[in-house]
């Protein structure tokens, strides 16, 4: 959804044209596909996209995006949904010795120059899941970007509603219901999307894999507690995003298993293509942009991929040289609490990742599909209080299981890509630190309101003040 379109409105026509061409290029990405079989794999390359917070002094939203790119001149930063978001890009990492060391050099440096530029503006960047202080009011199409692909999708989304407001009903420790009429619900989560490039011989694995990760990694990165001053789930993104563009597949089944934010439909059998093919047989097209055809980089394939929001999403990217490449992006993670804590999250997901691909069978290890995504929603509902599924085992402690299994097979992940032994150590020992403390961001916004109250502008003072200091969120006090 990165790319800029020209239309804002389409007739049936376009719809029409623009199915035939993703026909067409869903079939060439299975010819390509075929083709690669013989292709050798190589380790794989990381990418990061941070979804940050524009505020003012006193944290609330600022509304001034387009004035802090002027102020950043960055190539890697762009405008979010709402004016006070913004989306701070990386280079292209190679996993192996020092990754770890040239992620955290390249990236922190992004953050400084970025709130550097964000104080020259009159205001602050902030990480975090979703922002304490942010109430609905401030998700009105006035505070929309001047992008016309965001006007476009939210005339789409409300048409294929048939006009009907998009509502949140959550229920957590306590109950959120809103109605909103457009798709700026969506800017309230923010997040740290990371993209694991994979091979295409192997590439439905790594899928498969990130699916039955997703789940356990998700228990121990927790950062959204609060959204419109309601305390809810441990990572109420997960819900709330969910909600917020809830438009399905044909038939209108929007609350049905086939979302467009979604867990997934199943594991992948043989082939990454078959994600692909259920993009184009069982969702139906929104943006049906006037680009060109017969272009051999598949524009509509990849621009109709970009409406459809799995928590794990293949991504077809471009190279350079024009050649493609595949990626797994991992879009569950909550931007926050710090750089130190978001590259801590990356290693354990790569790492467990590498590992549950490094055993024979599909790449999800004896976890059932089923499993894998009733882990998901209770380590974002319960964080890391939830119970999950492992290894046969039901019902079983999540902090438990990350101490006992999962973290020693993430270390062992990330062993196989060489990363340096200090740099795992040090990452692994982060979330291992959370673990035994119980102490991520979420819960550490939760216990701050239980001794200091519901004053949302102070709690957010002191979330930034801790995130300053660089420290991981286990070592915050209160």
């Amino acid at each position: 959804m990165g790319q800029e379109i020209d239309e804002e409105r389409f007739t049936p026509e376009d719809y029409e044209r623009f199915g035939r061409a993703l026909s067409r290029e869903t079939e060439r990405l299975g010819h390509w596909l075929s083709a690669q079989e013989a292709s050798p794999s190589r380790p794989p390359r990381l990418g990061f996209e941070i979804e940050a917070w524009l505020i003012d002094p006193e944290c609330q939203p600022l509304p001034r995006n387009e004035t802090f790119l002027e102020a950043f001149d960055n190539p890697l930063a762009t405008v979010e949904l709402a004016q006070f978001n913004v989306e701070l890009n990386s280079s292209v990492f190679h996993t192996g010795p020092d990754c770890y060391h040239q992620m955290m050099t390249e990236l922190g440096a992004t953050l400084r120059r970025a709130r550097a530029a964000a104080r020259r503006i009159g205001g602050d960047i902030l990480l975090a899941g979703s922002l304490p202080t942010l109430l609905p009011e401030h998700l009105g199409m006035h505070h929309m970007s001047r992008r016309t692909r965001f006007r476009a999708l939210n005339a789409a989304v409300l048409e294929s509603r048939a006009q009907r407001p998009l509502r949140l009903d959550i229920e957590g420790q306590e109950h959120l219901h809103h109605e909103h009429c457009g798709v700026m619900l969506e800017a309230a989560a923010t997040s740290f999307q990371i993209h694991i490039e994979t091979a295409p011989t192997t590439a439905h694995r790594v899928y498969n894999a990130a699916l039955a990760a997703s789940g356990p990694v998700l228990a121990a990165a927790g950062n959204t507690p609060f959204v419109f001053g309601k305390r809810l789930w441990e990572e109420t993104r997960i819900p709330l995003f969910e909600q917020a563009v809830e438009v399905g597949g044909f038939g209108d089944s929007a609350r049905g298993p086939l979302r467009r934010v979604t867990f997934g439909s199943g594991y992948l059998r043989e082939s990454i293509q078959e994600s692909f093919v259920e993009n184009l047989e069982h969702f139906p097209v929104l943006l049906p942009a006037r680009l060109a055809e017969n272009d051999p980089k598949l524009p509509h394939l990849r621009l109709h991929n970009g409406t459809i929001w799995r928590w794990n999403r293949p991504i077809l990217g471009i190279e350079p040289d024009g050649s493609f490449n595949l990626r797994i992006e991992h879009r569950s993670f909550p931007a926050g609490p710090t750089l130190t804590d978001m590259l801590a999250n990356a290693a354990f997901l790569l790492g467990l990742v590498e590992s549950l691909v490094a055993e024979a069978g599909n790449g999800a290890g004896d976890l059932p599909f089923a499993n894998a995504r009733d882990n998901f929603y209770a380590a974002a509902r319960f964080g890391l209080n939830s119970r999950l599924h492992w290894a046969g085992e039901s019902n079983r402690p999540v902090r438990q299981l990350l101490q006992q299994d999962l973290l020693p097979r993430a270390a062992e992940g990330l062993q196989r890509l060489e990363v340096d032994g200090s740099e795992c150590d040090h990452l692994l020992g982060i979330i291992a630190a959370r673990v035994e403390t119980g102490q991520t961001g979420s819960d550490w916004q939760q216990r701050w309101v239980e001794r200091h109250g519901r004053d949302m502008v102070a709690l957010t003072k002191a979330y930034r003040a801790c995130q300053e200091t660089g420290h991981p969120v286990h070592t915050w006090s209160l």
